[in-house]
This record gives structure tokens, sequence and C-alpha cells, in this order.
């Protein structure tokens, strides 16, 4: 059967039910939020956390890395067991910014320093979303969306942008780096990563102070800190809020804060996590304290899996994906499921749910939550989840995600089967690396099969072993709808540091 009859299989259609036109004007008609008033949002972003980071997903067996702020969050909310992310820090936070798959922006690839690029005027934000419709708008902490001020949050719907910096908190090694190799002094500087603020729209964030590995220990409760007194200003208003809060942590180095070091019993990475949640906690408590937390939604999320192998070399092995394989950077099960979490006090029910979301879906989802527009001259890959986080409907409306890592389609998910047309490779270096400084490998004629449910740790390729070969018609339908996006909407040049 040719490739263009398989893909146009009425059976293959029925299969795929879920439609992203639908969920568009299902986004458009909500003119108001679930709610006579419209909620206060608070979003957190963690920095590489693994699934099997949090206690409340690994279940205490990580001993001392216990994290009771989140876990009470979690309690008092939906907790997401198939929450799915892109390959990088990068591309994850385009994805949840744009609800689009990160390619779409030109983004689908880790920024590194001094390369350029990132968000664009005529991208639609989630500050732009909620400015749209009222909102008082700000993000604190990590941004990694661009360097140029036309990418910056300030100008990209948010009203100030505070304790933030333009790259990766890895970043405050390079001082040191540079000195032992004597790299010119002008490159020195060039480097320097600076903490930046822009208190309003327009222009470029301005430095505030240098953000080296001494502030590394300090970053985390000055960012809790400004959450927590934007909170109490803001409570004071009239206006609704959307704060972001974009946390550095667990990122390497994982130095902690003095209050920390020590506290886990398992080393910098897991002291790290204590603190984070600590955080966290400071950031819940404001909101407890401001009295709104009855109609704040509170959304807590991972942008990554963790860095196991590829990361400081004090902290190998210490980022724990749950019993997923593959690592930040690749495209297996542990690189894009990770930890989320989403409380709404007297809408959404506590409870745990294994139904698939993506970061992709939480734009046109709070967009209906607060009445906003989402825009239709563009492909939307996220879908609206309102319903079923609201308990309208029993199941989630997405059953499908690509990846992407640079130019190239590295992984489909259709339910619970990953589909891989490339193999992605450790390293044979000492020790060995992986994720996104490990290598790939082209297959002979038929991509890699895996039943996530059956086999988390995906060993047993059951595309013929199992006669799952019907799968390629999912798949290759799944392909030729996005490919069919890119007619009118054609992607920007991806990501690329290897081929030249």
């Amino acid at each position: 059967m040719s490739f263009n009859c398989m893909v146009k299989t009425t059976l293959v259609a029925g299969l795929l039910s879920t439609s992203l036109d639908v969920n568009v004007v299902q986004a458009q008609e909500r003119n108001t939020g679930p709610m006579g008033d419209k909620p206060n949002v608070v979003l957190m972003l963690a920095d590489n956390l693994g699934f099997g980071d949090l206690s409340v997903y690994n279940g205490g067996t990580r001993g001392g890395i216990r994290t009771p702020n989140i876990d009470k969050l979690a309690s008092e909310g939906m907790r997401f067991t198939q929450f799915l992310v892109e390959p990088g820090c990068t591309p994850s936070r385009a994805g949840l910014m744009t609800g689009q798959y990160s390619i779409r922006s030109g983004l689908s690839l880790i920024i590194p320093p001094g390369a350029g690029g990132g968000l664009q005027p005529d991208d639609v934000t989630l500050g732009k979303t909620f400015k749209s419709v009222g909102y008082n708008t700000t993000y604190i902490g990590k941004w990694h969306l661009g360097p140029g001020p036309q990418s910056q949050p300030q100008n990209q719907g948010f009203d100030q942008w505070l304790m933030g910096f333009k790259g990766s908190t890895d970043g405050v090694l390079y001082a040191a780096s540079m000195r032992t190799a004597e790299a010119p002094e002008a490159l020195q500087r060039a480097l320097e990563v600076q903490l930046v603020e822009a208190r309003s729209p327009g222009g470029a964030a301005q430095p505030i102070r240098l953000y080296d590995r001494k502030y590394r220990q300090q970053i985390e409760a000055d960012i809790a800190g400004a959450a927590a007194s934007y909170i109490e200003e803001q409570a004071r208003t009239d206006d609704p809020f959307f704060l972001m809060v974009g946390w550095t942590r667990p990122h390497f180095p994982n130095d902690p804060h003095e209050d920390f070091v020590g506290s886990s019993g398992a080393g910098k990475y897991g002291d790290s996590v204590v603190e984070l949640d600590a955080r966290t906690g400071r950031v819940l408590d404001a909101i407890d304290a401001a009295g709104i937390r009855d109609n704040t939604i509170v959304i807590w999320l991972s942008d990554n899996g963790a860095t196991v192998r590829s990361t400081a070399t004090d902290e190998i092995h210490q980022g724990d994906n749950g019993p997923f394989r593959g690592e930040l950077g690749d495209a297996y099960e542990g690189s894009i499921r990770t930890a989320g979490m989403i409380r709404w006090p007297g809408r959404i029910e506590g409870s745990v749910s294994n139904g698939m979301i993506s970061v992709h879906d939480f734009l046109p989802t709070l967009a209906g939550f607060i009445g906003a527009r989402i825009p239709d001259d563009r492909p939307i890959d996220g879908v609206d989840q309102g319903d079923w986080l609201l308990g309208n409907q029993g199941h989630s409306n997405r059953e499908h995600l690509l990846s992407f890592v640079g130019d190239r389609l590295v992984a489909v998910r259709w339910r619970q089967f990953r589909i891989y047309p490339i193999e992605f490779l450790n390293s044979n270096t000492n020790p060995s690396i992986g994720g996104y400084l490990g290598s790939t490998r082209e297959l002979a004629a038929f991509p890699r099969v895996f039943n996530i449910e059956a086999d988390p740790k995906e060993m047993v390729d059951v595309l013929v072993s199992e006669g799952n070969a019907w799968l390629m018609a999912p798949y290759m339908q799944l392909i030729a709808a996005y490919k069919a996006t890119l007619v009118d909407h054609p992607n920007p040049p991806g990501g690329n540091m290897t081929r030249y």
C-alpha cells in the first residue's frame, strides 16, 4: 500500500480522535472563565527536574530528598503522571509560551552562549494572552528564550521581568574555565552572566548584578522573595494577575544555599531539590497570606527530565527520571516525561491522572479559563484540556505528541506507543555521556516501537514481534498531518550546532 493511500485511510482518520481545529474553536468560544471573576494564575517552572526527584512521585524511595510543600500542592489538585514536554530547556519553554511545537519558532534546540534567535514580535505568548484580557503580568527568573530585547519577557506580554538572566545556570561555571584557558578578556566580559531586570515593557532588560558561582547559592531565595512580594502587592489591587516563576533548580551546578547544605543526605543535587521545595513553599504561603487562595490557579511543572550523565562531574546519576530511560536532550521517555500538577480550589478536584497532557496545552487551556482568544492565523499544537481538568469529562483531549531536536523529527508518541525514526546513543567517553551531549544513529528501514505502559524502560521493540506493524498507519498519518501545516506555515531554520 502506498504512503498516500495509508494516510488517507478512513480507519486511521477515525483512530486519531483529537482535532487541533476543534480545540481551537472550543477555546475561542469560551467568552468567560469558569468563575464569575477571572482567576489569578501562578505558574512555577522547575529547571531539569526528573520524574523521580519529588517524594510525591517516588514514594519516598530517595530517603532525605523530601518535598513536603510540593507534595501537599499535588494532593490539593490534579497531579499528572503523563505530563510530556520537549527535549530541552529552550524547546519546552517555547512550547509552553506559544502553544506550538518549538520547531515552529526555530527554537527546537537549546540556545547556547553567544547564539542569537529567540521569540519574535509576532509570536503570541502566554504573557500576551493574559494581557489581552486585562491581567497584570510579571515574569521572575530564568527565561532562556532568546537574548535580544525583542525576545525578552517585557516585550513578550509581561509588564516586567525581575531577577532574570538570558541563558542557563551553567554559565556561572564559565568564568573560572575561561580564566584557566586564558580566553581573550573581551570574550570573558561578553560571556559573563548578568542578572537583569526590566521594570516596564519596551527596550532591553538592564544588568543589576553578576550571576556568579557565589550568587548561585542565593538566587533561589531571591526569586522566591520577589515572587512573594509581588503576590502581596498585587493582592491589594482589583486586577487579576498572571505570575510566572522560572526557578533555576535543580539545573547544575547545584550549589545550595547554606541553610540546605547536607539537608538531603543525598549530595548537592538532593540538597538543591529540598531547597526548591522550600522556595516553592514560600510562594504558596504568600498566596495563602494574601487571602487569594480560592481564586488562584497554581501550576507547578518541570521543563524537562533530569540530566543524568551530561551534567557536572560531581552530580552524575543524581538526577532521577523514575522508571524511564533517557535524559534531557534525547527524545526517550525520561527526557520528555516529568513532574506536573495544577490546583484550583473548588474547581479542580484532588486526583492523580495518567491522562496525556503536554506543555503545549497550557496556552489554549488557560485561554479558555480566562476568556481569551488564541490565534487562528497559525497552527496551534496545544489542545484545550479545560473540560478534563474541571471534571466535565473523564479523559484527556490529547493522544499524541511529536518530538523534535533541531530540524529533525525524532519521536512520535501515539497513545501508549513510542515510535522512533532514529536511535539515541551514549558516548564512548569516560565518563560516558548522553542526552544533549550524546549522538544519534540512523535505522535501516523501519522505526523502533515500544509499548511504554508494558515496557517503561523501552527495551523490547514490538513493531514486528507482537504484530504491531499496523502502527505504521497512524504514525505516518500523524507525520503527514504535521507536514501539511508547513505548506502555509513553513518553519524557520531549526537550531544546529553540529552540521555546517
